[in-house]
């Protein structure tokens, strides 16, 4: 009977997504052992990781008694599928993968990708945390963060108006306010 549970658990997908860019660290990141490990122990089945033009190669794997499925790929023409289909999505920076993963209403943990020069986009991270819109993390943080997070703590970001983050934005791009 032991088996029947197993197989009748449900599919609980966290979906990795850098972008166009090469973020390797990320990567890395949720490929240790470590983070493996705590997403499967909070209820998570299966990593769906979309590396974009990265050299490093996560590992795969089957998923099964105490592991997670683990599959990757490097580009695909939409992730709104992948992010429908998700239960936690793990992001780089960039705006618009941050706003479409909310715009879904996914749970999301923004990871920085601190080798940029003049990072605006942590900037914007860390300002979206603070509203408790997302989680906020570098990829040393990662592990720390998923073992911390409590999801029913997380507001919905609803996106009717946009002029707190327009300012936002303009002011890291050096506009002045109006």
């Amino acid at each position: 009977m032991g088996d029947t549970e197993a197989t009748v658990k449900s599919k609980k997908t966290v979906f990795v997504t850098v972008g166009t860019t090469s973020f390797d660290a990320l990567i890395r990141a949720v490929d240790t052992q470590e983070v493996k490990a705590e997403l499967f122990r909070r209820g998570y089945t299966q990593l769906l990781i979309q590396m974009g033009r990265g050299s490093y190669i996560p590992t795969k794997s089957e998923g099964g008694d105490e592991t997670l499925a683990v599959e990757y790929f490097t580009f695909s023409s939409s992730i709104a599928d992948h992010l429908r289909a998700a239960s936690l999505v793990i992001s780089h920076a960039g705006s618009g993968s941050i706003f479409e993963t909310l715009r879904h209403g996914k749970p999301l943990i923004v990871v920085v990708n601190e080798d940029l020069m003049d990072n605006h986009q942590s900037e914007l991270a860390e300002e979206l945390a603070d509203r408790k819109h997302l989680y906020y993390a570098r990829p040393q943080t990662l592990h720390r963060v998923i073992a911390d997070m409590n999801l029913d703590s997380l507001i919905p970001y609803h996106p009717g108006d946009a002029t707190p983050v327009a300012k936002l934005v303009s002011r890291f791009l050096g506009f002045a306010d109006d």
